[in-house]
This record gives C-alpha cells, structure tokens and sequence, in this order.
C-alpha cells in the first residue's frame, strides 16, 4: 500500500512542472499573434503565401530585408481549444493520483497506528511496579494519546505530500536546467538568501516561543497554587497579593511575545523583500536574454522562471512535513523505548514453578531495600522475620519503618536489592508471579474500586466465580446486607474509582473481593484506618470473620485492631525489631510499648450498646428515606472526602459535607437555587453556551493601545496592496516582449525591474510596523485580560469554587488559553483580516478595470477553489472529534488501569484490561478507513480544481482577444490578478475559526469579570470598628451548601463564646462544626439567622476587616510553593512583617528548633504544597503563621488529628500557648484535646444539643458523657 501510494505521489508531484510546459507554448502562441497583429497594423504592409511583406516591394526585396514575420497560420482561438484540453486531462490525472495517493497512506497509517497502540499498552501494564513509581500516570496517559497521534501524523497523508512536493521541487528545477539553464543559475544564485532568512526565522521563533511558555509556564504554576488553596488565600486575605506576584511572572511572558511579534515582521518584510528582488534580477536578466541574443522564446523565460520558482516554493512547504517527521520520531522513541523495554519483574511471564501445596509460612532473610524512585533512602535494612502460616501477625511501628514495603515485597512488587523473601523455603523469585499472587488477597488503607458494578468489582478477585460464590463474600465481608439494601443489589454501579460508595462500603466490597479469591494468605495494610468508629466496628468483625486458618499480615495504627493478633512484630528504621504477643511486648517496654501508653488511655471498640442502638435509627431512618424518593440524592450527596460513616449513604445528617474539604467529585453541577422540594439533584449540566463577545468590547480592554494598532492597520493595508501590483507588473513584461521598437522595450523593462525593487522595500518596512505594532498591542491584551482574570477569580466567594466546572485546573486551563486566544480577535489578527481584504479589493479593481468578461468568467471559479479547501478543513475537523470520542473510552480504560496498577497488579488482572482496551480500539481504526477514502477524494478534488480553472480561462481569453481586440497581456493581468487574491481569501477564511474561538473565549472571560459575587472581598464597604473585642454569636443560623441545595447543614445554630474564651465544638462528622466555621470567616453568609460579631451582623461586616481578625488552623494545613519565611509572613498580608516577628511567631509555635536545625534555617523551600515537610512540621508552620496576624479569634479545625501521637503533642502544646487572650473555637475527635474549653458544645444535625463545662457535662450523664466514657475518638 506504501509502495502504491508513494508512486502515485511521485507522479502527481510532476503534473505542475507539466503544466509548466503547456503554459511557455501558451505565452509563445499568444506573443505571436500579437506581434502579427501590430505588422499588419502597418497600412504598408499586407499578408501573402503566409507572410507579412511590404507591400511596394518584390519578393526578393522582401527576402532580403529579412521579412520572414509568418501570418494568417495562427487560429488563435483553435490553440487554446488545445491548450485547454491539455489542461483538463492534466486535471483528471491528478484527482485520480491524488485521491490514491491519500487513501493508500492513511491506511496504512492506520494501521500501523493500531498496532503500536496495542503494543504499548501490553508492554506498559507488563511494568513492574517500581517502573510506575518513576514514571508518572499523567505522562503513560499523554504518551498514549498524543505521542501515538504524533506518529500518526509522520506517517499519514504527510508522506504522501512531502513525497508529492518533493517530486514537485526536482521536476520544477528540471525544467528550468533543460530549457534555460543560464536564467536559472542566475535565479539559484539568489535563493539561498531566503533559505537563511527563513531557517533564522523558524529558529528564533522556536526559540521565543520556548522562552514565552517556559516564562508563562511559571505564571501558571502560581495560579494553579492559589486557585488549589483558595480558602487558605481567603482565609489570610493574600488576594491582591497573590495577583500581584501572578503579574509579575506575567511581564517576561509578555516581553518574550513582543520581541517574537518583532522578529517575526522583520524576517517576513526581509524575505518578501529579497523575493522582489529576485522578480526584478529574473526579469532583467531574462528580457536581455530573450531581446538580445534571442537565445530565448517569451515562453521559455516564462518556463525557467515559474519552474524554479514552484520548485522552490513546493521545497518549502514541503517543511512543515519534516517538522511532523522529526516530532513523530520523537515521539516514537519514548514509545519504542518502552516497548523494547524488558520488565524485570514480569507478570506475563509463564516462568517459575507452581508448588503442589502450600502451608503460607513467609520468611524474610536479611532484606534490604530501597524504591527505584528514592534510591538514596533506605526502607528495610537487613530485616529478618518470620510469618507462620495459619496466624495472623500484626505489624506496627511508625510511620516510614517500613511496614508497607515488608508486604508489597510479599506480593512481589519490588524485589528485595539484597536478601530473599521465601514462601514455604523457596525464594519468592523462583516462583510464577501470576501463580503467587493467586495466593494473596489483599485490602489496603484506601481500596481502589473499578467504574463498574459492584458484582463485576468482587469478580475481578478471580474470573471464574459463579453469583453464589460473590454473595458468599459478600456474606463474610459483612456487605451483603448494604448491597441488598440498593435499589440495583449486586448492580449497582460504584462510579469512578468507587465515589458513590461511602469510605466503610468500599472496604468491604474490596474484603469481599479478597475473599472471593480464597486466598491462603491475608494481607491487611490500615484496612480500617481511614473509617469512623462503627464503619470501623463492622469492618473488624468482617475481618476477623475471615483470618480464621489463613496466614494473615495485618498493618494498623489502632491498637485496638491489633491486641488479638498471635504476633505482633514492632518495626523502628526498617527493621524487625521485636516480636510476641501484646502482654509480652507490654512488659519489654520497646517500640510497641511507646505506641501504646501514647494512644489515649480509652480507645477502646465501641459498646455493643452504641451499635445496636445504631442499627435501630438505621432501620428507621432507611425506610422512612425510601419514601421520600431521594435515596440516590442523599447518598450521591454523600459522597466525600472525610466522614465515611457507613451511615453516610442513608442518614441525610450524615450526608452533610464538611466544608474545608468540598472537594466536590465531578458530578451534581450547580443545582439551581429552586430545585423542588423533592430534594432530587439533577445529573450533572452541561457548561452552558456563551454568547460570542462583540468585538468592541474585546477593543475596548485593548483600547491604551490605541496608536499602535492604528500603525499597524495602516502597515497592512499597504501590504494587501502590494500583491496584485506584482500581477500588474508581469503582465507587464509579457506585454513589452511583443513590442517592436527594441529601444523602447529596452527601457520599459528597466523601469518596470527598478518599481519591482521599490515594491520589495516597501513591503519590507510595512511587515516589520505590522509585526511590531500587533505583537505589542496583542501581548499587553493578553497580559490585562489574565491578570482581571485571576483578580476576578480570586474575588469570588467560596461557594463558586464548590461548583466542579470551577476546579482549579480548568480555572488555569481558563486563564492560559482563553486570553491568549481573544488575541485571535484583535492584534495580528486584523491585520491578517485587513491585508487580505485589501489584497482582494485591488485585485479585483485591477481585473474589472481591464477586462469585466474575462473576471466574471475566473470569480465563477472562486468558490470551488474556496469550498475545495473549507471542505477539506470541515472533513478533517470532523473526523478529528470523531477519533476524539472513540479515543475517549480506550483512554478511560488506559488511565483507570494505570491509576489503580497495584489493585491490578496484585488481582493479577492485568490481561482483562489489555483485552478490553484492544477492543475499544477497533472503532477508531474503522472510521480512520473512512476516513482515508473522503479525505482522498477532497484532497484529489482541491488539487484539481486549479488546473481546470486555467483551462476555462485561457480558453475564453483566446476568444476575447481574437474576437474582441483585447490585449494579450490583459488576459495575463486579470488572471494572475485574481488568483492572487484568491489566496489572499483562503488565507483570510483560515483565520475565522480563530476569529470565532476569540470571540467566545472573550465572552466566557466577561462573563467571569461581569459576575457579581454574593461575597465581595475587594469591597470598601461593610462596617469596620476600633476596639475588636473577638465577641462571638450564632443566632438561629440556618444554612445549606450552594452545591447541595436540598440537604441543610445548620437547622438554627445557637452558641456564643465571649471574649478570650475558648469554645469546643464536638459531635460525628457531618454534623455542622466546621459549616460554622466557615461563616465566621464568611466564606459563605448563613441563609437565615445571624452571625454575630461583638454585635454587628456579619453579612454588615467588611469581609477583609473581619478576616483580618481571625486566625485558622485547619487539619491539612496548605502551604504555599516558598520558603518557610514567606510561608509564615502569609499571616499577614496587610502590612510588612519584619524577620524578628517571624522568629517570635515560630518561637510561640514551637517550630523555631526545628527550623534553625535545617541546612537553609528559614529559606528552606517547603515545596509544593509543603510535601517537603512531615504533617506535625507543616501543622506548626500554619500555627505559626495564624499567630503572626496576632487575630482576636483563633479557629482551630482538627489540627492534630492527622498527626501521630508524638508530633500530636509538640502540636498541642504550641496551640495551648496559642489560645492565651484570644477567642478560640476548637474541633477536636480526640476528647483529651478539649477537656479544659470553657465551653463545650456538643453538636448533632446542625444545632447544639448540649453544652457547658466538661465537669457539668459529665455530671449530666448526656451525649457527651457518653462519648467520654466508651472513649471513641469522636467522630
């Protein structure tokens, strides 16, 4: 199919240098005529035997004075009949050759292209998993989708045309040698001044570009750090700071466009001017040879001259093809690399042996390891142990000794660098890797559900289970009874990556999946860590359920999960470095010791009391939900990071978010304010459309620029103009060759060679004010348009981030293309608009005013030229979105597989999803087959339509000239007049999309500016008082999230703290404490009720006055991308905080040892989102930069819950001295936290069901005297 479609490239390539041929004879007939015409103008001159002689003169005399001028043999109009069917046969050839052409290698790419996709993809999940820790998810998915389309593009239609061009290029030279070979040397000579001009150019552009993104590409980072942690912005009032460090990263992306603008128009001017150049040296050179020697016919000068120069021409679009090669090759060397690449620990492999029967004894022998990513950190060091099969060993340890890697060694993930892992006594590496991991059932702390239904989730544990075998699971994962409860049982979908399921549910569907494997040995790493109390109570019982006679590893940091365990091994600096039972290591006072006396004296399991009374409210609260239809609503809202209650999917007070972690999955759009009192959230809505922005007002921001863009209008216009002057002086030349006084022909060729000179330098100085003049006024556009952009973002109340179409990513993606694509709109672009506008205006005055016939008779052809190529664009386009939606659902699969390769990896099921994902593939490849047949037909007609055009108007001109006396040279003048213009518009008409893009982008960036927010942070008004006291009340405030509209997260909250108090809010998750936090800070204003502070109604206050007052902590503090100094100064964004105040601030968060022990003290970078520092030092740094803002309130959101029990303290006793003379409101899930508040006030179903002192709490026997004594961390 290559061989054929190449041929057929190689043979369309050398139909114009064909027409070329036709085209010289053309010229020579038509001068011919002419000159015949002007001898028997002469009234003394007649025409006899066919030739013009004087008419006074014999036949000898006439012989002698050389009048051999033939006559009366031309029919002009018979010559180009001729002429015109050459043309038209030239023109059926190459739709023929082109449409073959096109169809052959776009199949064949298609291919190709398939079979790389699988490849890869096979090759990819064969990875071992250390190769997935080096390279990122993100990077396999881009390589899956655009590289692969990178090589598509190298060896598709690409080849075809560059194989077309090419052909075009030597056969185009050919002509030009065979024919002249004197005028093309001269016409060579001066090409490589173009070449220099346009590799210089492409070079520097390249090298801008490069510059212009790497400089937004920091811009970018900025926002998308601030928009990831907008309420931390908010919180500390960073606003006007934060956008003003985005414009600052701003101004070099900025300076690098406009330097591009100029650069550009100087390079364009340089290269048009060297073109005319060459147009006057070709002419005066070629004239001399044709008038002087007659070494040439008209038509040969024609020949040579054309044949170099679409020679050259097709030389350089040939360009943008080696580009497509060299990215293609690229692309396939990163994608050939890792299909060459051997996976060192292979899962495809049919190696290794099977042991017959296996008891599960595990043994480690003095394994040391590292992770492929980190080799300079070492996780186990020379650790020895032995598991024995049939008991359940608990691991324990902090965090970073190595617990986890001990059990991904065992489902041989890695391999140990040095020692052994053995199974029954044999090394673990000997053995079939698919076989092994047969053996492991594994549930870790967050499991990893596929998007599909919760029967086909268990089923993945081992293909072939019957129904019965998965609801036997289910039965001992405890999770038969939830799944029976929903409306689709074993059907229902869990959603991407489990979302709909709540924390508690998962865990069980991922028990049941374990279990269905029958597995001999257990691996369990935190499986009920991450679950509140009950969740965790079920769970356990379903674990312990199924331990029985199986080897089981269980990792955990509740002691509570661990104390039945046969073994407990202690872990300190990957090392195994004590074993027994929980008594024995109790009295050895080692590792497990500390861990103990260091948990809270009671955590104990909850009562079965508790529980029971658990069930009950279930029971009711389920069949009463049922009725009011909104089961899916309450648990779709329900969803979210935090409380995993089991409850979560049932009892609406559960399924109430916690702000401060609304990281809302993408579904539930912004439900309108009036959903129906039903409560059913409507599925998610489509971004609705925009009305296309009027370009004034996209003038308008751009209006300061006002002079420029007038200079640069006026420079285009100039520039239109010059092109059709050049048809006019062709026309020109060819007329002066049928002259017959040779003195005067001299000189009009001269003067007409020195205007083409003028012209060049024109057009040169015109392109360099064009380039500059646009660059400029487009640049600072963009530059305003991002920076109101971000400002505008930043001003919204929170409630508009809820909305997922509001993520920060899509809020960056917003910020870099859509400014810079409204440039589409103004600068450059009008000028491309007004040059081809007055391109064609001058043309088409030009050919009207010479011939009105001939120009009707050519603009008929206009818009099949135009249609071919919109046709050609429209088709492609189409089929690109086409590609784009069948691409989508393998790349679904690709990603979900890559996302979750462990889950796979240790389910062994990397083999489902490579099938899946090659059946996914067959409907891309199906339209690429139709694709390639209409594109070959577009194609072949586009490139016809030229020559066919030619052949009516050459024809038709015949005719005008002989019948109508018109000159020859006019017939020249109209038609290349014209066809100039005619690309003028095509190259107009590709720029509407961008036109049409900008304006759309505009207005979904004015509709972003025009919005007004509910909560307006750059606002002056709002009142404002001297003495802050930090009084504060709720009075009946009732809210509900803007997201959630039908769920309401305070029904009437009612407390007040005074001054210098500290207030604790406890109660299970979800029942309002943080809501009320955030509308303290006003995040969001309650609907009904009042926020009270010292008095004044919040919605009253100014918002950046109240902020300024308040202090937060919350419990995954959010630091910024800079050093610890900066991260501290954040505090207070008001004024200048000098360095002695930050060292006092970290001196009062106990941070400051910590801080002066590393190597760069207070400039150590934190990293993004602080992820170079532990949680206890990240806690510490965000107390301290609470207290630099000195706040009369300080809010404390859960700050040492995610902290493990030491570093807990160092925190607490920060906080303590923190709270002195300050108002504070405390959340704290640890009852030792909260113990000495003023206040305590115990919160259910957003109000407060009691509060007062601890003493008088206890002494009511109440809620909170219930939790203190079963001592569950309250959640």
């Amino acid at each position: 199919m290559m061989l054929c479609g190449s041929i057929c490239a190689v043979v369309h390539g050398a139909a114009q240098p064909l027409m070329l041929l036709v085209f010289g004879m053309l010229t020579d007939t038509f001068i011919a005529y002419d000159i015949e015409l002007q001898e028997l103008q002469d009234p003394q001159k007649h025409c006899q035997n066919n030739t013009v002689v004087w008419r006074n003169l014999s036949s000898e005399e006439n012989f002698e004075m050389n009048m051999t001028t033939s006559c009366g043999l031309l029919d002009i109009e018979a010559e180009m009949t001729k002429f015109a069917y050459y043309y038209v046969a030239i023109g059926a050839g190459v739709f023929l050759l082109g449409y073959v052409q096109i169809c052959l290698w776009v199949m064949s790419a298609a291919r190709q292209i398939q079979k790389i996709r699988k490849m890869y993809f096979r090759k990819v999940m064969r990875m071992e998993i250390g190769w997935f820790d080096c390279n990122s998810v993100g990077e396999l998915n881009t390589r899956m989708s655009d590289d692969i389309n990178k090589i598509n593009d190298a060896i598709a239609d690409q080849v075809g045309i560059f194989i077309q061009r090419f052909t075009t290029f030597i056969c185009g030279f050919l002509v030009g040698f065979v024919r002249g070979w004197k005028l093309t040397m001269v016409i060579v000579a001066a090409s490589p001044l173009i070449g220099l001009g346009a590799a210089l150019m492409a070079m520097f552009v390249a090298k801008l570009t490069g510059q212009e993104l790497q400089a937004y590409a920091k811009a970018g980072a900025v926002a998308d750090e601030v928009l990831s942690s907008i309420r931390t912005v908010a919180a500390f009032g960073g606003e006007k700071k934060e956008t003003e460090r985005y414009d600052r990263n701003l101004i070099s992306a900025q300076r690098w466009g406009i330097r591009k603008g100029l650069i550009m128009g100087f390079f364009t001017g340089y290269m048009w001017f060297i073109i005319f150049l060459c147009y006057a040296l070709a002419f005066w050179y070629g004239s001399s040879l044709v008038v002087d020697t007659d070494e040439y016919s008209p038509g040969t000068l024609l020949q040579v001259f054309f044949g170099v120069l679409i020679g050259a021409l097709n030389l350089g679009q040939a360009s943008p093809c080696l580009q497509a090669f060299a990215s293609g090759r690229g692309a396939a060397t990163t994608i050939f690399e890792t299909i060459d690449r051997e996976p060192e620990i292979d899962c495809f492999s049919d190696a290794g042996y099977k042991l017959d029967k296996i008891k599960g004894d595990i043994e480690f022998h003095n394994v040391t390891f590292h992770y492929p990513s980190r080799p300079e950190v070492k996780i186990l060091d020379q650790l020895s142990m032995l598991i024995k099969s049939g008991d359940t060993t608990a691991f324990v340890g902090p965090s970073g000794a190595g617990k986890s890697t001990a059990v991904q060694l065992i489902q041989r993930f890695y391999d140990p660098k040095e020692g052994m892992v053995t199974l029954d006594g044999h090394d673990i590496r000997g053995l079939n890797i698919q076989w092994l991991r047969s053996l492991i059932g594994i549930v870790e702390q967050e499991p990893i559900l596929f998007s599909t239904t919760i029967a086909e989730n268990i089923r993945y544990g081992r293909g072939d289970v019957t129904r019965d075998d998965i609801e036997r699971a289910a039965k001992e994962a405890n999770a038969y009874n939830f799944i029976m409860d929903l409306p689709q049982k074993f059907d229902t979908l869990v959603g991407e990556g489990g979302g709909q399921m709540s924390g508690g549910q998962k865990q069980r569907i991922a028990i049941a999946r374990a279990l269905v494997r029958n597995p001999r040995i257990l691996l369990l790493d935190m499986a009920t860590s991450a679950l509140d109390n009950e969740s965790e109570a079920v769970v356990q019982e379903a674990l312990d359920k199924v331990r029985l006679g199986r080897t089981t590893i269980s990792i955990a940091h509740r002691l509570s999960t661990i104390k039945n365990a046969d073994v407990i091994v202690g872990f300190e600096h990957g090392r195994a470095v004590e074993r027994g039972k929980h008594d024995e290591l109790l009295q050895r006072k080692g590792v497990y010791f500390t861990l103990v006396t260091l948990q809270s004296q009671g955590d104990k399991a909850l009562n079965e009391k508790a529980r029971q009374m658990a069930e009950e409210v279930q029971e009711l609260e389920e069949q009463s939900l049922f009725r009011a239809g909104s089961y899916r609503a309450s648990l779709r809202a329900s969803i979210r990071q935090r409380s995993r209650s089991q409850l979560s999917g049932v009892i609406p007070e559960a399924s109430v978010s916690i702000a401060g972690e609304l990281r809302l999955r993408p579904y539930s759009g912004s439900v309108s304010q009036d959903v129906t009192s039903k409560g059913v959230v409507p599925e998610e809505e489509e971004e609705e459309p925009v009305e296309p922005a009027p370009v004034t007002r996209i003038l308008k921001y751009n209006a300061p620029e006002w002079p420029y863009m007038l200079f640069g209008t006026f420079g285009a216009a100039i520039n239109g103009g010059v092109n059709p002057m050049y048809s006019l002086l062709f026309s020109q030349i060819l007329g002066t060759f049928s002259m017959l006084d040779k003195d005067e022909q001299k000189r009009e060729i001269n003067g007409i060679c020195l205007f083409f000179v003028f012209l060049g330098l024109i057009s040169f100085f015109t392109q360099l004010l064009q380039g500059y003049t646009f660059s400029k006024s487009g640049e600072l556009l963009t530059r305003r348009l991002r920076r109101l952009g971000f400002q505008a973002m930043l001003g919204q109340e929170t409630g508009w981030f809820d909305d997922h179409r509001n993520s920060p990513g899509a809020l960056t993606t917003r910020l870099a293309t859509d400014a810079s694509q409204v440039q589409g709109a103004t600068g450059s672009q009008i000028g491309m608009i007004v040059n081809s506008m007055t391109n064609v205006g001058v043309a088409i005055i030009i050919s009207f005013y010479f011939s009105w016939k001939l120009s009707l008779v050519i603009l008929c052809f206009l818009p099949f030229l135009a249609l071919s190529g919109g046709f050609q664009a429209q088709m492609l386009t189409g089929f690109a979105k086409q590609d784009k939606e069948a691409m989508e659902t393998a790349g679904r699969i690709s990603g979900e597989a890559l996302n979750n390769i462990r889950t796979i990896a240790g389910l062994g099921k990397e083999k489902t999803f490579v099938e899946m994902y090659e059946a996914q593939l067959e409907a891309p490849y199906k339209a690429a087959i139709k694709k390639a047949n209409v594109y070959g037909v577009c194609f072949g007609f586009s490139q016809c339509v030229v020559f066919l055009a030619n052949s009516a108007s050459y024809r038709f001109g015949g005719y005008l000239v002989s019948e109508e006396g018109l000159h020859f040279s006019y017939v020249f003048r109209v038609i290349s007049a014209i066809v100039t213009s005619g690309t003028a518009l095509g190259r107009a008409s590709s720029y509407t999309p961008d036109y049409a893009k900008a304006k759309i982008s505009a207005a979904r960036f004015f509709q972003l500016l025009d919005r007004v927010p509910k909560i307006n942070v750059y606002s002056k008004e709002g009142q404002q008082w001297e003495n802050f006291r930090g009084e504060i009340e709720f009075k009946d405030s009732m809210f509900t999230y803007p997201t959630r509209p039908d769920i309401r997260v305070l029904n009437g909250l009612n407390v007040s703290v005074k001054p210098g108090q500290t207030l604790a809010f406890v109660g299970s998750s979800g029942c309002g404490k943080s809501t009320s936090i955030q509308l303290l800070e006003r995040f969001y204003d309650p609907d009904e009720g009042k926020v009270l502070i010292d008095g004044h109604d919040s919605t009253k206050v100014n918002v950046s006055f109240l902020r300024s007052k308040i202090g937060i902590v919350s419990q995954e503090p959010i630091l910024f991308d800079c050093s610890i100094a900066e991260n501290i100064k954040y505090g207070d964004n008001m004024h200048e905080v000098s360095m002695s105040q930050v060292l006092d601030a970290a001196k009062q968060a106990q941070l400051h040892d910590f801080v002066m022990s590393l190597p760069e003290k207070y400039d150590t970078n934190v990293g993004s989102q602080g992820s170079q520092l532990s949680r206890g030092q990240k806690q510490r740094i965000a107390i301290a930069r609470a207290i630099i803002r000195d706040p009369k309130i300080l809010l404390l959101d859960e700050a040492t819950s995610a902290l493990d029990t030491e570093s807990e303290k160092t925190v607490q006793a920060a906080l303590d001295q923190a709270r002195q003379g300050r108002t504070c409101i405390v959340i704290a899930h640890r009852l030792s936290t909260i113990q000495n508040s003023n206040i305590i006030a115990v919160m259910s179903r957003g109000y407060v069901i009691e509060k007062g002192g601890h003493d008088e709490l206890m002494a009511l026997k109440g809620a909170y005297y219930k939790l203190v004594t079963t001592g569950a961390p309250i959640s």
